[in-house]
């Protein structure tokens, strides 16, 4: 983490390394495909996502998610992908580059995240912000699941260090 920016840190007044966000440049669905499949039936670009199977379209949008470090003053931030329903899709699409759209829709986290058992099937709620940022996603707090414990305890610095360290060695 050493070729990260510096700064002082407005919390507890001393110098940390900034660090990067665990992003995922497609989900898990997109990377299942053959080169030839997503050629064919798939349309990605940086926030948007489109599988079209003979019986059903797979529709999903890149969000964020910020995770809690109980013990030190910068959170984790990952960029992960969410599957929505065709309607909320089309609301999305409709309203993404409109400024002031503010909602939520229900969505499926669609990442495979290596410290977790099949995180592709845990229900979140995706927020859009005004100001064109990315959405931010919401586990749902009932759904039994180590991450969105996580989420809702929090993780400690080592661990969120471990993950950084572990995302960036494969790369």
């Amino acid at each position: 983490m050493s070729e990260n920016t510096k700064y002082i840190c407005e919390c507890c007044g001393k110098e940390h390394e900034e660090w990067p966000s665990l992003g995922y440049s497609s989900p898990t669905h997109y990377n299942d495909l053959t080169d030839d499949e997503k050629g064919s039936i798939a349309e990605l670009t940086s926030d948007l996502c489109e599988i079209k199977y003979s019986d059903q379209t797979d529709k999903f949008i890149r969000c964020t998610l910020t995770q809690k470090v109980i013990d030190h003053c910068e959170n984790l931030e990952y960029g992960l992908w969410v599957s929505l329903s065709d309607e909320s899709f089309e609301d999305y699409s409709a309203n993404f580059n409109n400024e002031n759209h503010e909602t939520k829709y229900f969505g499926w986290l669609s990442n495979y995240l290596p410290d977790y058992e099949n995180t592709t099937n845990i229900p979140t709620t995706v927020y859009t912000k005004k100001g064109n940022s990315r959405p931010e996603i919401i586990p749902n707090h009932d759904f039994e699941h180590q991450f969105v414990k996580d989420y809702n305890d929090g993780i400690t610095k080592e661990e969120a260090e471990r993950r950084i360290t572990e995302m960036l060695n494969r790369q």
